[in-house]
């Protein structure tokens, strides 16, 4: 991602803080691990400060935005709340067509496959438990 401007940075914040609120959301470490990410991190967003871009997908979920918004607020644009996916604004999201289980089992196929190329000998039970620590890794970094 090219660098961002604190003013867009703040303008983030602003948009997240007046969102939460919207929403009702407390800012606390539930809310935050149930989107999988920090506290910390989503304080960060709200002062304006700068954070890991595979966050950003993370806070779109947590306030309840189309997958982008985020980053969409940053460049310029405005967030898209989930309830309006259907209004002509949000023509520009992009949505998968690919249900998310089975991108998941899709990533953990793929996964299982890597690991026993390269893993011979190896228990299938173990092959299994990477896969899926892999697959979960993945997830919790908005990466699938």
């Amino acid at each position: 991602m090219p660098p961002v401007s604190d003013e867009a940075r703040q303008r983030l914040a602003d948009k997240a803080k007046r969102r939460r609120a919207a929403l009702g959301l407390a800012l606390n470490d539930a809310n935050a691990k149930a989107a999988g990410t920090s506290k910390g991190t989503w304080q960060r967003v709200e002062k304006g400060m700068k954070i890991h871009d595979t966050n950003y997908k993370k806070i779109d979920g947590l306030l309840q935005w189309a997958p982008g918004s985020c980053l969409g607020v940053l460049d310029g644009g405005e967030p898209v709340a989930v309830e309006d996916m259907k209004s002509p604004e949000a023509a520009g999201v992009q949505k998968s067509p690919i249900p998310e289980d089975v991108i998941e089992r899709q990533a953990l196929d793929t996964v299982q496959l890597a690991l026993i190329a390269m893993a011979k000998g190896t228990p299938a039970e173990e092959i299994r438990a990477m896969s899926e620590r892999v697959v979960r890794d993945l997830l919790q970094k908005g990466l699938i």
